[in-house]
């Protein structure tokens, strides 16, 4: 007997709109070359129609896609590339140099996983205070940018987009840069992509428990969303090792017959480049029915054991912990040397 499977109860968790492109939706993305080959940048430019069909705000996305964040290299190098981008969306946006900011640290401290937002304002530099002061004169090069962490609903019991629209109403800056841990639907990507974006953030939609967006729509200002992936559901995770499952017999296959492949450790024979070129019948022999099915099926048909016994968990990586410090020095660094012209290093 066929087996159907539902797809329309499992929802895909994630917050890229990279992870929601499929190989027809690849005329969307418009991938530029940096000055640094382990860091690449991709653009995606949604208007309405484009948006709808990949189920994202129309706007502009900009993913950074990296690697080992805890080199001191490749962080500076990553610090370099995520300011262009921010200067150059700024610039996109057409908001001024005098322009007054809002920088926003969404996320619980509390929770290592979800303390990005909080991490990366505690970096970051407010000057705001300066302007404000009678017969103050500050230096030009210097933007007025001030900084709040809302903390979370379930600690405070008001949404933050209540708090950051009242602090707006108050203080009137001219724009908004958001910092918020995300998820992601893809394994490879945690921890190691970094998303901005023009069209403002939805707090907590990558885990299900999604709260009032904050966006020029509802803040009335231009709001800057710039997140990490930090967790992925099990779901995923159980999919996407089938995937590497495969990719790798599919290696084996093709190179079992080198003497380099027979004397390279199992442990270091890297396949996740290798295209994998499995026919139905070698998957369905190594996974039974399982193999055959894409891997949008192979999420839902897990979700659909999880659920009901309450298994459906969200995981992080082991690393976090020094992770975040890093990706939240790389993103204050970043935020810092976009906003102001002048170096507040000293």
């Amino acid at each position: 007997m066929k087996h159907e499977i539902d797809l329309s109860n499992y929802q895909i968790r994630t917050d890229l709109v990279i992870d929601t492109i499929k190989e027809e939706h690849s005329n969307y993305v418009m991938e530029r070359a940096t000055s640094y080959d382990q860091i690449k940048v991709m653009e995606v430019d949604l208007d309405k129609e484009k948006g709808t069909v990949l189920g994202k705000k129309e706007g502009r996305y900009i993913t950074i896609k990296f690697e080992d964040v805890t080199d001191h290299t490749n962080r500076n190098n990553l610090v370099e590339v995520v300011t262009a981008e921010l200067r150059n969306l700024l610039t996109y946006l057409k908001i001024p140099k005098e322009a007054k900011c809002f920088v926003v640290g969404l996320g619980n401290r509390n929770s290592t996983p979800d303390a990005l937002g909080p991490k990366t304002v505690d970096n970051c530099f407010v000057t705001k205070y300066l302007f404000d002061m009678e017969d103050s004169v500050v230096e030009e090069g210097i933007r007025n940018v001030s900084c709040f962490i809302p903390g979370v609903m379930g600690s405070t019991g008001i949404e933050s987009s209540d708090v950051i629209l009242g602090i707006v109403e108050k203080t009137r800056p001219d724009f908004i840069i958001a910092i918020d841990a995300l998820a992601s639907s893809s394994i490879e990507r945690l921890s190691k992509t970094i998303q901005i974006t023009d069209t403002g953030i939805h707090p907590g939609s990558g885990v299900g428990n999604t709260r009032k967006e904050i966006s020029k729509d509802t803040i009335g200002i231009p709001v800057i969303a710039i997140g990490i992936p930090m967790v992925v559901d099990l779901p995923t995770i159980v999919s996407d090792t089938i995937q590497y499952f495969l990719k790798q017999m599919s290696y084996n296959k093709e190179n079992f017959t080198k003497g380099s492949h027979k004397l390279t450790p199992v442990t270091s024979r890297n396949y996740l480049k290798h295209e994998e070129h499995l026919s139905m019948v070698e998957k369905e022999k190594l996974l039974g029915m399982v193999g055959t099915l894409s891997d949008e099926k192979v999420k839902s048909l897990i979700f659909e054991v999880l659920s009901p016994i309450g298994y459906n968990m969200m995981v992080t990586p082991k690393e976090v912990d020094f992770v975040i410090d890093y990706l939240s020095e790389v993103l204050s660094k970043s935020i810092n040397a976009s906003l102001h012209e002048k170096s507040l290093s000293n």
